[in-house]
């Protein structure tokens, strides 16, 4: 099969199809006879996975249908974020990357342009089935093509202390307006408290509530992609925040610092943007506040709205390097569908599942610890987690993180203009995309 200079995917959104371009210097991957025969005897995988507690799920797998399908994975452990995908990147380049990798949801389009990750679409049964049709999306890239099977998902909500709440005689917020006239509300009762701070440190914060407002940061025509960090959606985001920021409504440190602990441990800061995760967070964060803290829907920009962004999240993909591609993504399919792998995931890993199935039985059937106050915590957060908004990611996700981090991080410092950093993340999203040598639209 002959080498190509481009991979050509059709991104399908909720009321078109567009053509897009994953790459300039991607090779055709190419079925071989050797895989076909390796299916028939002893296979044995090889994972990279940062998860706590993957081994003793997988061991699940090789003394059950690994066993009677005589599939052995072997897990082995990595760091995350971009120094896994940087090294996956290198060992596939060196042709010896391994069978299997978990990928954040971001990452698919950096690995799949660079031709790092099969297509598994013939091999995952009814896999489409167990998940909601925005996160599928997210493994598609809105093609035809399967990337990799979802494993769990962040979707935001809204943390407050329903204590302090009432003290302070606050009413939880469904509007974005609602939200900072309660912040400011706050400040006239108790000028020494926050309601919640901006944070420059996590750039998926940022990301999913730009999501929630309808920004697609990366979308393509024809074969030139198109960025749109500082989209009408997005700026409405920053100026938002960068204005309660100016005004002294919301504090400006940032999150998972011993300062940011302690506000939230003593009551100084009182709610949290975050996602489903929060409550092993706050568990460490704030310990002294268990029981005391209550969840909701994330506020909306409108009454008549109902959609939520995404704070995290990550799948499990089977490489274009593997030999053994059907017996990988017949694992992956187990390891994201299986209910007794999702029960031992969430009991060993702490993770929320992608299926919908999952999210309302086994562990997620009581609320958790820290939450034992709201019977209803995973009935609300499974809700939730359907309306998450479609996503949008691009080839050079990490270079726009980097940038936001750098020039949000300044701007929330000196209390200056959002606009101004949010231009800054385009223009060098922008320059790497052309520096990589894709194509961009002007």
């Amino acid at each position: 099969m002959p080498n190509t200079k481009r991979r050509r995917l059709f991104v399908r959104g909720a009321a078109a199809t567009i053509a897009v371009a994953l790459g300039a210097t991607a090779l055709a991957a190419c079925g071989s006879s050797d895989e076909d025969s390796a299916e028939s005897g002893p296979v044995s995988l090889t994972y990279w996975t940062w998860t706590p507690g993957m081994d003793k799920v997988v061991d699940l797998w090789n003394k059950g249908q690994g066993k009677k399908d005589q599939i052995t994975v072997t897990v082995k452990k990595q760091a995350s974020g971009d120094t896994l995908v940087t090294k996956i990147l290198t060992a596939h380049k060196a042709g010896k990357a391994p069978d299997l990798v978990q990928a954040e949801y971001q990452a698919l389009p950096t690995l799949v342009s660079n031709d790092a990750l099969a297509d598994i679409a013939k091999n995952v049964g009814d896999a489409k089935s167990k998940f909601a049709d925005g996160v599928w999306q997210q493994t598609t890239l809105g093609t035809d093509a399967v990337y990799a099977v979802p494993q769990d998902i962040g979707p935001m909500m809204f943390y407050y202390r329903a204590d302090l709440f009432k003290q302070y005689g606050l009413t939880v917020p469904t509007t974005w307006e609602q939200f900072a006239a309660t912040a400011r509300a706050l400040k006239e009762k108790a000028p020494d408290t926050d309601l919640t701070t901006f944070s420059a440190n996590d750039s998926g914060l940022f990301a999913g509530l730009a999501q929630q407002a309808g920004a697609k940061w990366w979308t393509t025509s024809g074969d030139k992609w198109n960025v749109g960090i500082n989209d009408a959606a997005t700026k409405k985001v920053a100026d938002f925040w960068g204005g309660l920021v100016k005004e002294g409504a919301i504090d400006n440190q940032p999150m998972y610092t011993p300062a940011w602990n302690k506000a939230l441990n003593t009551g100084k800061q009182i709610a949290w943007v975050s996602a489903v995760w929060a409550p092993g967070t706050l568990t460490t964060a704030a310990p002294d506040t268990k029981g005391k803290w209550a969840m909701a829907p994330l506020p909306q920009w409108s009454n008549s709205e109902n959609v939520t962004g995404s704070w995290g999240g990550s799948s499990t993909a089977v490489t274009t390097d593997s030999k053994h591609k059907e017996a990988a993504a017949e694992f992956a399919a187990w390891l994201n569908t299986d209910g007794d792998a999702l029960n031992a995931l969430a009991k060993e890993s702490g993770i929320y599942p992608a299926s919908t199935s999952a999210q309302l039985s086994g562990a997620f059937t009581t609320p958790p610890d820290y939450f034992s106050n709201q019977a209803d915590f995973y009935t609300t957060a499974a809700k939730i987690a359907k309306t998450t908004a479609p996503s949008a990611w691009g080839p050079n996700v990490n270079v726009a993180y980097t940038t936001f981090k750098d020039a949000f991080g300044a701007a929330a410092k000196d209390k200056s203009d959002f606009s101004a950093a949010l231009d800054k993340m385009q223009a060098d999203t922008v320059a790497d995309l052309e520096k990589q040598g894709f194509e961009v639209s002007e």
